[in-house]
C-alpha cells in the first residue's frame, strides 16, 4: 500500500509594510499643520469675543463663533480648489504654500484685537489648512498599501490626533496663564519650521483609473452619503470647540480643559479601533453607529452646569466622531481609483470643516436665542436627521458584498 502525501498549504502572502520614510516624513508636515491649528482652534475665538469688546465691537458669543466660521469658510473654498492646484503645481509646493499660511498670520496676531483683524488672519489660515489637509490627504492615502487602507488611516488620524489632544486644551490653558502672544508666536514657529520637511516628499503620485472630479464626487451617492454624515457629526466637533469654554461657567474652568482633552482623546482612539474593525468587517456598518454616539453625546452637554455631564458628554461624542471619520473616509477612497484621491480628500475635509464652520456661526445665533442648553438640544436633533442618508448608504454597502465598500466610482458610475 502506497501512502499519500499531501502538500502543507503555501504560506500567507507577507503584509506589504505600512510605515515607510516617505510615510514618516509626511507625518512631520501634518503634526506640525495639525498643531499649529489646534492650538489656535478654541483660543481665537475668546480672543475675539475679548478684543472685539475691549474695541468697542460689543464682543460675545456672535463674534466667537464669527472667527470660527471665517477660519471654517476660507478652508472649504480652499478644499475645493486644491485639487485642480495640486494637479498643476505638485504637492510639494501646495504643503509648503499651507504651512507658510498656518505660520505668518498667527505671528501677525498680536498686533491688533480689531473683530476684522482677526477675521482677516483666521481667512489666511483657514487656506493654508485647506492646502494641507487636502494636498496632505491624498499623498498619504496613496503611501498606504489599499489591503491595509482602514488600518493605515487609523495611524494616520492616531498621529494626526495627537495634536488635537494636547495642542487643543494646551492652547486655552496657555492664553489662561501666559497671555494670547505666546501662543500666537508658538502655533506660528512650528507650522513654519515644518516647511524644511517637505522638499523629502514625493511631488507627485502614480494614479490609475479615470480621475474623479470634485464636482462629479458631490453628484455621486456613493461619495455624497457618507460626506453628508460626516458632516452632521462635524457640526458638534465646531461647536464643542467654539462654545464649550462659553457655555460652561467660568468658575469651572477646569472641566473645559478637561472636557477638550477628552473629546480628542477618545476620537483618536475610536478612530484606530475603527480601522481595523472596519478592515475585518468593512467600515460601512459603522457609519450610523458613529452618528447615533456623537448626537448621543451632544445631548449630554445640554446639562452644562454639570461637570461630570460636560466631560462624560465630550467623551462619547469624542467617540462617535472618531468612529464616524474613520468609516466615512475609508469608505470614499475605496470608492474610488488612487486618480480620484485629491477629490475624495477635499470631499471629506469640505464636509468636516463646513460642517465645523456652519455649526459655529448656527449655535451662536442659536445660543443666543435658546441659551446654551436648548442649543445644544436642537443640534444633536439636527445631527439624527443624517441618519437617512446613513441607513441608505448602509443598505446599498450590504447589497455589494461582504466588504461594505460599493463598486469604485468611475466616469461613468450612475447618479442617484
Amino acid at each position: 500500500m502506497t501512502g499519500t502525501h499531501s502538500s502543507p498549504p503555501p504560506a500567507p502572502a507577507p503584509r506589504p509594510p505600512l510605515v515607510t520614510r516617505p510615510l514618516l516624513l509626511r507625518f512631520v508636515s501634518g503634526l506640525a499643520a495639525s498643531t499649529s491649528f489646534f492650538l489656535l482652534l478654541s483660543v481665537v475665538p475668546g480672543y475675539a469675543a475679548v478684543g472685539a469688546g475691549a474695541s468697542g465691537g460689543g464682543g460675545g458669543g456672535g463674534r466667537a463663533g464669527l472667527a470660527t466660521g471665517a477660519l471654517m469658510l476660507a478652508t472649504v473654498v480652499g478644499e475645493l480648489a486644491t485639487p485642480a492646484l495640486v494637479n498643476r503645481y505638485g504637492y510639494r509646493v501646495l504643503l509648503a504654500v499651507g504651512l507658510f499660511l498656518l505660520g505668518a498670520p498667527a505671528l501677525a496676531l498680536p498686533l491688533s484685537g480689531a473683530l476684522g483683524w482677526i477675521v482677516a488672519v483666521c481667512l489666511l489660515r483657514g487656506l493654508g489648512f485647506a492646502f494641507t489637509v487636502v494636498a496632505g490627504g491624498a499623498l498619504t492615502a496613496s503611501l498606504i498599501p489599499a489591503e491595509r487602507r482602514g488600518e493605515g488611516l487609523a495611524l494616520v488620524g492616531v498621529v494626526s490626533g495627537v495634536p488635537s489632544l494636547v495642542a487643543l486644551p494646551l492652547g486655552t490653558w496657555t492664553a489662561a496663564h501666559a497671555g494670547y502672544g505666546v501662543v500666537f508666536t508658538a502655533a506660528g514657529v512650528v507650522a513654519l519650521a515644518a516647511i524644511a520637511s517637505v522638499p523629502g516628499l514625493p511631488d507627485r503620485i502614480r494614479s490609475t483609473g479615470p480621475a474623479v472630479g470634485v464636482t462629479e464626487g458631490l453628484r455621486t451617492a456613493e461619495l455624497r452619503r457618507p460626506a453628508v454624515v460626516f458632516a452632521a457629526t462635524a457640526v458638534a466637533a465646531g461647536i464643542v470647540v467654539t462654545f464649550l469654554p462659553l457655555a460652561v461657567p467660568a468658575a469651572a474652568g477646569g472641566v473645559v480643559a478637561l472636557a477638550l482633552f477628552v473629546q480628542p482623546a477618545a476620537a483618536t482612539l475610536a478612530r484606530w479601533f475603527a480601522g481595523r474593525l472596519g478592515d475585518r468587517h468593512g467600515p460601512a456598518r459603522l457609519v450610523l453607529p458613529g452618528l447615533l454616539l456623537s448626537a448621543a453625546g451632544t445631548l449630554v452637554m445640554v446639562l452644562t452646569g454639570s461637570p461630570v455631564a460636560v466631560v462624560a458628554g465630550a467623551g462619547i461624542f469624542g467617540i462617535g466622531f472618531g468612529v464616524a471619520q474613520n468609516a466615512t473616509l475609508t469608505l470614499m477612497y475605496a470608492r474610488v481609483p488612487t486618480a480620484g484621491y485629491g477629490a475624495v480628500s477635499a470631499l471629506w475635509n469640505f464636509a468636516y470643516d463646513a460642517g465645523m464652520g456652519a455649526g459655529a456661526v448656527a449655535f451662536g445665533w442659536l445660543a443666543a436665542a435658546t441659551g446654551y442648553p436648548w442649543a445644544f438640544a436642537l443640534t444633536a436633533a439636527a445631527m439624527l436627521t443624517a441618519a437617512v442618508p446613513a441607513r441608505r448608504d448602509r443598505s446599498a454597502a450590504a447589497r455589494t458584498g461582504p466588504g461594505g465598500t460599493d463598486a469604485p466610482v468611475s466616469a461613468s458610475a450612475p447618479q442617484q
